[in-house]
C-alpha cells in the first residue's frame, strides 16, 4: 500500500511567533529612529533655536535699556535681580557687539536671555573691588563663544546709566581655567592659590573686572577666566524724569 502524501503544512503557533516578532522589531525600529530625530531636534534647538530666541532678548533689552535712560529711568544701586544695569561693548569682537548685563546670574532668568550676569556681591562698575560677569560661551546668544581670542590689553567697555567705564585685561584667559568650586576669583583681590598663576596685581584698592564663562564649547564645569582693571570713566549727563502731573 502507497505511502499517503505529506501535507507541508506549517505550526500556525510558530507563524503567529514570527509574526508578533517582526511587528515587535518594526515599532522597536520606529522607537529608535523617533529617538534620533528627537536627540537631533534638541541639538538643533540648543545650537541654534536658543540662539535666535537669547539675540532677540538681547535687541530687546539694549533697546529697552537705551531708552529708559533717555527719559531718566532706569536702575542705579540696589538692582533687584534681573535687571538691567548695563550694556558691554568689546571691541575686540567687532562694533556690533553690544551685550545687556543684568543683575545676577540665574541661568533661566538671566544668563539664558544672552546676557550677562554680574554676580551680586561683587563691586559695581567703577568701584573699588571686583566688578564679575559671567556668560555664556555657547548656546543662549554667546556672548563669549570667542573668549579665547581675549589679550591682556583688549578693552571692556562696560555703559551705565550715569557713566561709561573702561577696563583692560591684564591675563589671557587661555592661561587660567579652574573648577566651578574655584570661588576664589569673586574675591575683592583675587590671590590665585597656585603659586605663579595668573592673578591681577596683588595691590589693594584696584578697581578690577573679572570675566568667567565655560572653557570648552561642550559641557563643562570648568571656567575660563580673565582679569583686567579700570583706566578710564567718562561721565553721562542724566536725565532726571518728569514727574507726572496727572
Amino acid at each position: 500500500m502507497a505511502d499517503d502524501p505529506v501535507e507541508d503544512v506549517a505550526d500556525p503557533e510558530a507563524k503567529g511567533s514570527s509574526g508578533t516578532g517582526r511587528r515587535i522589531t518594526f515599532w522597536i525600529g520606529i522607537g529608535l529612529i523617533l529617538g534620533g530625530l528627537g536627540l537631533l531636534g534638541y541639538v538643533a534647538w540648543q545650537f541654534w533655536g536658543t540662539n535666535w530666541v537669547a539675540k532677540k532678548h538681547q535687541r530687546e533689552l539694549t533697546s529697552q535699556i537705551q531708552q529708559e535712560w533717555t527719559t531718566g529711568k532706569g536702575c542705579d544701586k540696589f538692582c533687584p535681580k534681573g535687571a538691567t544695569i548695563a550694556l558691554i561693548r568689546i571691541p575686540k569682537f567687532g562694533p556690533q557687539y553690544v551685550v545687556p548685563l543684568l543683575e545676577g546670574t540665574d541661568k533661566a532668568t538671566v544668563l539664558d536671555k544672552g546676557a550677562f550676569g554680574h554676580f551680586t556681591n561683587t563691586a559695581q562698575a567703577g568701584q573699588v573691588g571686583n566688578f564679575a560677569l559671567a556668560a555664556h560661551r555657547v548656546t543662549h546668544g554667546e556672548p563669549l563663544r570667542h573668549m579665547p581670542d581675549l589679550r591682556p590689553g583688549d578693552k571692556v567697555i562696560v555703559e551705565t546709566r550715569r557713566a561709561t567705564f573702561t577696563y583692560v585685561l591684564d591675563t589671557n584667559p587661555n592661561q587660567l581655567v579652574i573648577p566651578f568650586t574655584g570661588v576664589w576669583v569673586l574675591d575683592p583681590l583675587p590671590h590665585n592659590p597656585n603659586p605663579g598663576g595668573p592673578e591681577p596685581a596683588q595691590e589693594p584698592g584696584q578697581r578690577l573686572i573679572t570675566l568667567t564663562t565655560c572653557s570648552e564649547i561642550f559641557h563643562t564645569d570648568n571656567r575660563m577666566i580673565a582679569f583686567g582693571h579700570l583706566v578710564g570713566v567718562q561721565k553721562k549727563t542724566v536725565t532726571t524724569a518728569t514727574p507726572s502731573t496727572t
